[in-house]
């Protein structure tokens, strides 16, 4: 498990980001979301985070880039993240499966993301 934080722009929106491979799903909080196209799900889904339950009505996708690389990332929308070990109020959670997705692994050691395997293409059979 680890951990890396920065920020990314999404659609002009700073947002300080938490790359969390202990977390399976990402999340977004509802300011960073405004703006974005938010879908509705059937009913409300639970989901504990930042030591509190919450529930989610929407999901989105979040347009952004690592290092000049455009992608994007499938997020529920909550309340609020939580902050993080500095107290600073966590925007989005870049959860492991689009990490996976993406490629994206964590450089823990020193404190960065290693995108030399980062997804441009993918190939479906």
């Amino acid at each position: 498990m680890g951990r890396i934080q920065l920020e990314l722009d999404v659609e002009g929106k700073k947002c300080w980001t938490l790359f969390d491979s202990g977390a399976r799903n990402s999340y977004i909080t509802e300011e960073a979301a405004a703006g974005l196209s938010l879908l509705p799900i059937k009913g409300t889904r639970k989901s504990a985070l930042g030591g509190r339950e919450h529930q989610v009505t929407h999901v989105c996708h979040v347009p952004t880039s690592l290092e000049g690389h455009a992608l994007e990332i499938p997020a529920s929308v909550v309340d609020e993240i939580g902050p993080d070990e500095n107290g600073r109020r966590i925007d989005i959670l870049f959860g492991a499966l689009a990490m996976q997705q993406w490629n994206v692994k964590l450089d823990v050691p020193n404190e960065r993301l290693d995108l030399s395997h980062l997804t441009h293409d993918f190939v479906e059979f």
